[in-house]
This record gives structure tokens, C-alpha cells and sequence, in this order.
């Protein structure tokens, strides 16, 4: 199938479909290349900051589900 015939398709996709599918190639694409993606030093700084926070004060972080759900349903 050409890109331009998977394009017309996944358009005709609902948004939370296509959110879905995202997710499912990113997915595929981390578990074939899980070793050769690097992340860069401001990628890894942002990580730790962000792990630091949590330990700081682990009560303000969002269960996932709650993440995913405000996503696909659009809420804030």
C-alpha cells in the first residue's frame, strides 16, 4: 500500500482512533529501535529534572489512565 493510499485512510480514522494508531506504531517503532535511539543531553536534563520533582513530591503526579483518558476524551 502506497503512503498516499495509507494517508486517505487514516483520515477517515475518528480521532481517538488515530491517537490510538500513533501510539501503536510509536510503540512499534521503540521496541525495533529501543537500542539505537539516543536521547539528547537536553532530553536526558529534562528526565532527571522531572524525576527529581517526583521524588520531591510524589502526590502531583497523574496516574496514566487519567492522562490517556483527559486525551481521548479532551479534557483538561
Amino acid at each position: 500500500m502506497s503512503t498516499s493510499a495509507i494517508s486517505t485512510e487514516y483520515l477517515k480514522l475518528s480521532v481517538s482512533e488515530r491517537i490510538q494508531l500513533v501510539e501503536d506504531i510509536w510503540d512499534s517503532i521503540a521496541a525495533e529501535a529501543s537500542e539505537t535511539i539516543e536521547l539528547s543531553q537536553a532530553q536526558k536534563d529534562e528526565l532527571h529534572r522531572r524525576v527529581a520533582a517526583h521524588r520531591t513530591d510524589p502526590s502531583t503526579a497523574v496516574p496514566w489512565e487519567e492522562v490517556r483518558s483527559r486525551l481521548f476524551l479532551g479534557k483538561s
